[in-house]
């Protein structure tokens, strides 16, 4: 088991944001079994204003490349990130293209 960080900003509007949270009060069946054939058995989104962090524990079988060409592949998740893109804006250090982007852990109690 493996735990990933990821952060991501939302566009700074209140209306947009509670658009945004609406929509992961319902998230869609199709997308929920797609994180989970994915290999990721745990994952949780917190919002502190516009900037988001994800949480996301997957099996020793994930990899975000695997995950990238089985999102490619389905149709239903690709509607659901253009829909997403919406809300979202890309930090100001991502790549072209790049949303959720992978944090470095630099402190951990123990």
């Amino acid at each position: 088991m493996k735990r990933y960080c990821l952060a991501l900003d939302l566009i700074n509007d209140s209306v947009l944001i509670k658009e945004y949270e609406h929509w992961h009060e319902n998230v869609w069946p199709e997308i929920k079994k797609s994180i989970a054939d994915a290999g990721i058995t745990q994952l949780e989104i917190y919002r502190t204003g516009n900037r988001l962090f994800m949480i996301m524990d997957a099996d020793d079988g994930f990899s975000f490349e695997r995950k990238a060409a089985m999102d490619a592949a389905n149709t239903k998740v690709q509607e659901w990130e253009q829909l997403m893109w919406k809300f979202q804006q890309a930090l100001p250090w991502a790549k072209e293209g790049e949303k959720w982007i992978l944090m470095d852990k630099i402190f951990q109690l123990q």
